[in-house]
């Protein structure tokens, strides 16, 4: 983010209430993990954020979240073929022991998850993963290869009885998916598209929040800043993102707010630098949507497709 872009983020901040400035006295909260005892900030940092990036500015750019209080840290090995891991081991060196890592597998099966872990381990310089998560659990046949006999949840189980991994989660991007991995398996953790739009427009979301609620898991926001998907002809001034982000920064900051509002631990924003820095300002001036805000962020939702939607019945 350049100076200009700084100053006019800065601008649309102050008049939403969330002043950056001020917010960096204050720190990111945190906010406990479901029941595993550990304890996050709102915020945390994506590992996209450092693609594209040389070692050195990666470097600088992780030092900076921890210096302002992100103390989580999410990556996975097919971000950008493995170069988001590779550029956040180094990066993480001398900080390591203070950060709460979470790492993915895609594979499904439990020898494919095995050389992913290990893979991982070796490229993030590491010892452990505080968190191992499914990846992307999206369709029912996602779940059932994955949770059933010979499927990748014995390595993650192996790997918890071992002491390379603390707790176990899943990644998912349907309802459908979510629900029956939940039912089949005690996850520690969900990471989950809990997006003001998704809500609104696609019924995609409450239902997983009212089902970690009962079960006591931790919840764990992606896509919050998300607006819809690209339509034709823009100008995708994002190209880490698949679909259209929240640029203005008080529509982005009522959007992370909803998100955060809800009973959700941490949110990470989209691999955009500059988003991710938008994020961080919000979170260091944090304050729940009022009943009142939330009511009216949810009606600017109508007409606009969600990048998400549930499937009917």
């Amino acid at each position: 983010m350049n100076r200009r872009e700084f100053l006019a983020a800065s601008a649309a901040l102050a008049a939403a209430g969330l002043d950056p400035v001020e917010a960096a006295a204050g720190g990111i909260p945190k906010r406990a993990l479901g029941k595993t005892g550990a304890k996050l900030s709102i915020i945390g940092y994506g590992g996209i954020v450092a693609m594209g990036a040389d070692q050195a500015a990666a470097d600088r750019s992780v030092r900076e979240a921890f210096d302002r209080g992100v103390n989580y840290y999410d990556v996975a090995p097919s971000y950008g073929n493995g170069e988001a891991e590779e550029k956040l081991g180094p990066a993480l060196v001398g900080l390591r022991q203070k950060a709460f890592l979470a790492c993915k597998t895609a594979a499904r099966d439990r020898a494919g998850a095995r050389a992913e872990l290990d893979r991982s381990l070796r490229r993030l310089r590491t010892d452990h993963f505080d968190l191992y998560q499914l990846h992307a659990l999206t369709s029912m046949a996602d779940v059932d290869k994955a949770l059933g006999s010979g499927g990748a949840i014995e390595t993650l189980q192996e790997a918890k009885r071992s002491g390379q991994v603390r707790f176990l989660g899943f990644s998912a991007h349907s309802v459908e998916a979510a629900l029956a991995a939940m039912e089949r398996f005690p996850f520690d953790t969900i990471l989950f598209p809990f997006n003001w739009v998704c809500f609104a427009e696609g019924d995609f979301g409450p239902q997983v929040l009212k089902a970690t609620e009962a079960r006591g898991m931790g919840c764990l926001a992606l896509k919050a800043m998300a607006y819809r998907p690209w339509q034709p002809g823009a100008d995708r001034a994002y190209p880490k993102c698949w679909y259209e982000p929240l640029a203005d920064p008080a529509m982005a900051a009522r959007a992370l707010r909803f998100t955060l509002s809800e009973p959700i631990t941490a949110a990470l924003p989209p691999g955009d630098e500059r988003l991710f820095r938008l994020a961080l300002a919000v979170a260091e001036r944090y304050k729940p949507l009022s009943r009142t805000e939330r009511t009216a962020l949810l009606a600017e939702a109508a007409g606009t497709e969600p990048i998400f939607r549930q499937k009917p019945a």
